[in-house]
């Protein structure tokens, strides 16, 4: 191993370490990587008895490419809905089979090539690092590829950018799925964070994989307000199958 991949673990873990210590945690809850697949099956025996929301995927009105590769390039393209709101189109990223996915409202105004490339991105990062994932392993979509005038998704337009985020997981089928902000989790979910947050959410697809979804706070809303810091942290430690919901 190199220097320099030697450097960016020890940046990792410090980044790790600062968000652990920002979001209220001083205890170790576990030294072993999270095993995902032995995580959902307790889950699973605990949902014998309380059983979870669920958000059937609905197809959209209008046809949508039903392969990846053709959606990828329709939704950057001139038929998406966002097309003639100007500025640049950020496309999703992460790996195509990824098992974490994760959906935020639209690009950041700073946003050039990547969704949450600045402040916003830095504390998107450290959140993934704490829980042992990065970029690399997690793909990363939003409901609008464009950003909207006004930094909100337009009340117009929500139910169709819905349906199109409901199909984009759908093609992905990734085994978690989190939604951070009211605009994702309204698109996803159909309900607030508020009202979607500590309790996982299941996703049926047409092709009969299943998508389990955890709705938090955006990093965005966290530099606001970092007392909700402690919050995200619970949601996350639900998505990783360290608490139940």
């Amino acid at each position: 191993m190199g220097a320099d991949q030697n450097l960016d673990w020890t940046k990792a873990a410090a980044s790790a370490l600062d968000w652990w210590h920002d979001a209220g945690v001083d205890v170790v809850v576990g030294d072993d990587g999270f095993a995902w697949l032995d995580s959902a099956a307790r889950q699973l025996a605990a949902r014998q008895a309380v059983r979870p929301a669920v958000a059937e995927v609905a197809p959209a009105s209008d046809a949508l490419p039903e392969n990846a590769t053709a959606f990828a390039a329709w939704r950057i393209g001139e038929a998406a809905p966002e097309a003639r709101w100007g500025g640049g189109a950020i496309a999703a990223s992460g790996p195509a089979d990824a098992e974490l996915m994760v959906f935020v409202d639209c690009p950041e105004r700073d946003d050039r090539e990547l969704l949450m490339e600045g402040e916003v991105g830095r504390l998107f990062e450290r959140m993934l690092a704490a829980i042992g994932r990065s970029r690399a392993d997690t793909a990363l979509a939003s409901v609008c590829v464009r950003r909207p005038t006004t930094g909100r998704v337009p009340r117009e337009t929500e139910a169709r950018l819905g349906e199109i985020a409901r199909h984009h997981v759908g093609l992905a089928a990734p085994k978690r799925l989190l939604v951070m902000g009211d605009a994702a989790s309204r698109a996803i979910l159909t309900m607030n964070v508020a009202d979607a947050r500590g309790r996982f959410h299941t996703l049926n697809h047409k092709n009969g994989r299943v998508t389990q979804v955890v709705a938090s706070h955006h990093p965005r809303f966290l530099l606001d307000r970092p007392a909700a810091k402690a919050e995200a942290w619970k949601d996350l430690l639900l998505l990783t199958g360290e608490v139940e919901s």
